[in-house]
């Protein structure tokens, strides 16, 4: 399938078979699995997806690709000629496993777009920038650690499965990647009593890093509150765990439900 890569998509098409392969193997498509792929581009994960008997659904937003896809392989591929953006993943059903060559430029907006439809995935095997892939596996108090790292660990099991290097696309792209493994987990940990609080509050902290909690977190709570919940508040963001973010929103929303009492007069 010959098609110029085109920069407003970010496209770097995967060629390296002994990489594909290595990919494959650690998905483990069976048949009967509900397997979504993410940019398929010119079909290099395709083709094994479809070998393997799984039923296959495929997000592409360039016109140009999916028409070859679709002269390609048929009635054997549900195309969907969209923006994944924007694309609505309860619809294909639940047990998803999601697979893909994400766009670095839309990763992180991305990854934010299926954790909102973890409860319908089965588990997510992509492939991003490598740094990217650090920053979402890091744990306390690296300095890859952040809002990416606490925001998604709050809902899924992570791990670095694979290496990529740059030859292994064309064009060659000007980054290293890395292949990620994300699991939902059946539930959070610790769950968030309000989790658009909790993002709220993980965002303010690390918004500027070098801010101790006390500094950062003054909007959402006092110093006093933070140092009750066993959290230091002259620590950084880095420092804390998904828990004790959980925590610290929810003691939030709980002052909120129930307001201090006014003195009598």
């Amino acid at each position: 399938m010959k098609h110029p890569p085109r920069k407003r998509f970010g496209q770097h098409f995967l060629v390296d078979a002994g990489v594909i392969a290595a990919i494959i193997a650690a998905i483990r498509p069976e048949r009967g699995d509900r397997i979504v792929e993410i940019g398929p581009g010119q079909g290099a994960l395709t083709r094994p997806l479809l070998a393997a008997g799984g039923r296959l659904d495929a997000i592409e937003i360039d016109r140009d690709l999916a028409a070859a896809l679709k002269i390609e392989f048929g009635e054997a591929l549900t195309l969907h000629c969209a923006d994944v953006l924007r694309f609505d993943f309860a619809r294909l059903g639940n047990h998803l496993r999601v697979i893909g060559n994400l766009p670095y430029y839309i990763s992180t907006p991305l990854l934010f777009h299926l954790a909102g439809h973890a409860r319908h995935i089965r588990d997510i095997h992509v492939m991003l920038q490598r740094e990217v892939v650090a920053r979402m596996v890091a744990a306390p108090p690296h300095s890859d650690y952040g809002r990416l790292s606490v925001m998604l660990q709050y809902r899924f099991g992570m791990e670095k499965i694979i290496d990529v290097p740059a030859h292994a696309f064309r064009p060659v792209p000007k980054v290293e990647s890395a292949v990620v493994r994300l699991v939902p987990l059946a539930a959070p940990l610790v769950p968030a009593l309000d989790e658009a609080l909790f993002a709220r509050i993980v965002a303010a902290a690390f918004s500027q890093r070098r801010k101790t909690l006390r500094n950062s977190l003054e909007k959402f709570l006092a110093e006093a509150e933070i140092a009750g919940l066993g959290i230091a508040p002259r620590a950084r963001a880095q420092e804390l765990s998904v828990a004790q973010f959980v925590a610290l929103a929810n003691h939030a929303h709980r002052r909120v439900l129930v307001p201090r009492p006014s003195c009598a007069r």
